[in-house]
């Protein structure tokens, strides 16, 4: 491609890397188009302003990637992605949890493809991928993970970035590092049913603390520090399940400030972090030294991958993370994390999340249409909506009706902290249910609600 002409970022890595990021970068920007022809080694050298030796290395490593083809005498090519022939198993595909709020599935066949083509590149080396190896990523996962993460505004160094086999296992290790049992952890007084779960089983205690239209209100967490003297505050800000709300900056400002007075440990779950265009920068960032931020893949990439990427606060608490999680996991599957990063090299895993992005907002204007006159909390791009039942039909009833109807009812029994739950159900607007299919059902669901058929 004669007028490729890019520049090197400043972004500590080493320049042959840098040039291979380039490339999968300028590939998924669509700057650079499969069968496009790349400068000559010698031309790009003197334009990125290295030596040949680096440029040459830069296309051994994309070609690694599997980006790039060389041909002697013709030179070196973006490559031309074909998906490998595939048998499906029909009973693998049956398997759901509708009790989980999941990211609507793809039936797009050019970014099936794509995916199935990373798959095939990572099982060259499968039979590498099926030892043991590092506890918590190597060199070449953690820099993706890093390269991920930078989209969040994150650049931490790599000794503080560690692969997991996914969230819970990352939040389990780090509250048995920061309490023992019988000590409080704060979180929203409407919270991630996980926490709950995992607070459990450590014999912790979960106190929920008053929220606004803003999230978690500082002078109530001040008062829930002086009640309960925590070990640590929960927070899943961003679209925050299953309520939907995302906590402004201003306001993720404020509960920084009250973090720092008290010297308080915050486990950030930035589950759905990436989902939004432009979503507030992560409390990773306002207050680096107190946050443990866990940015779990489930939902912006797939949960079959069952991968978190967790970033410590310093580098003294990042060893102590290494043995712990350990000691408890051994380590994260090499072949998901193998998958992850080349989805990740190669644009795949970027694509993956604009369509999650584009599709789900396409769900949340049809439940605004069809359920126009109930009341009930949402974001355009959230998988789910926070639905508050009308007056005399009960969640257990509204659950019961919609069984079997392939879309995923949530009563709000299991999301809340401490009091009498609420009458909300959380509604996943996600999964495998095509759109046409959770039209039908969101009509069913607003027949029942209108009709009040269980009251």
């Amino acid at each position: 491609m004669k007028n490729w002409k890019p520049a090197l970022p400043e972004s500590g890595k080493p320049r042959y890397i840098e040039i291979a990021d380039l490339i999968a970068a300028d590939l998924q920007k669509g700057i650079l188009m499969p069968g496009d022809r790349l400068p000559p080694q010698r031309k790009l050298a003197d334009i990125l302003g290295v030596d040949f030796t680096t440029v040459s290395r830069g296309y051994v490593e994309a070609r690694e990637r599997g980006l790039v083809e060389s041909h002697v005498g013709r030179g070196t090519f973006i490559k031309t992605i074909k998906g490998p022939a595939v048998e499906s198993e029909p009973r693998r595909a049956e398997q759901v949890d509708l009790n989980m709020n999941l990211p609507p599935e793809t039936d797009n066949p050019d970014l099936i493809e794509r995916m199935q083509a990373g798959l095939s590149v990572v099982s060259g080396n499968l039979i590498s991928l099926l030892r043991y190896q590092n506890g918590t990523g190597t060199e070449v996962d953690k820099e993706a993970a890093s390269s991920w993460l930078s989209m969040r505004g994150m650049v931490p160094s790599l000794e503080r970035v560690f692969i997991t086999p996914g969230a819970h296992p990352a939040m389990m290790t780090i509250l048995n590092m920061l309490a023992e049992p019988g000590e409080t952890v704060l979180s929203e007084s409407v919270t991630y049913p996980g926490i709950r779960t995992i607070a459990r089983s450590l014999g912790l205690k979960l106190a929920g603390i008053e929220s606004d239209a803003c999230g978690i209100k500082p002078d109530a967490l001040e008062e829930a520090i002086r009640i309960h003297t925590p070990k640590a505050l929960y927070l899943n800000p961003t679209l925050q399940n299953p309520t939907t709300l995302t906590i402004p900056q201003e306001r993720r400002l404020e509960i920084a400030a009250v973090l720092k007075r008290h010297n308080l440990p915050l486990i950030e779950d930035d589950a759905y972090g990436f989902i939004p265009e432009h979503a507030p920068s992560p409390f990773a960032a306002a207050v680096p030294e107190l946050t443990w931020h866990i940015g779990g893949l489930a939902k912006c990439i797939g949960a079959g991958l069952r991968l978190a990427y967790v970033v410590a606060p310093d580098t003294k608490a990042a060893l102590s993370f290494t043995s712990a999680i350990q000691s408890m996991t051994v380590m994260a599957s090499p072949v998901t994390m193998a998958l992850a990063t080349r989805w990740i090299q190669d644009g795949t895993a970027d694509h993956i999340r604009r369509f999650i992005r584009t599709e789900t907002k396409a769900r949340q204007a049809l439940a605004a249409e069809i359920l126009t006159g109930f009341s009930f909390a949402a974001d355009p791009v959230s998988f789910n909506i926070w639905l508050k039942l009308p007056p005399n039909l009960s969640r257990a009833a509204v659950v019961g009706q919609m069984s079997g109807k392939g879309i995923g009812l949530v009563p709000s029994d299991p999301f809340t902290v401490g009091g009498n739950p609420s009458e909300h159900i959380r509604v996943c607007l996600g999964g495998r249910i095509t759109r046409d299919e959770l039209k039908t059902a969101l009509q069913l669901l607003a027949h029942t609600l209108e009709h009040n058929l269980y009251s």
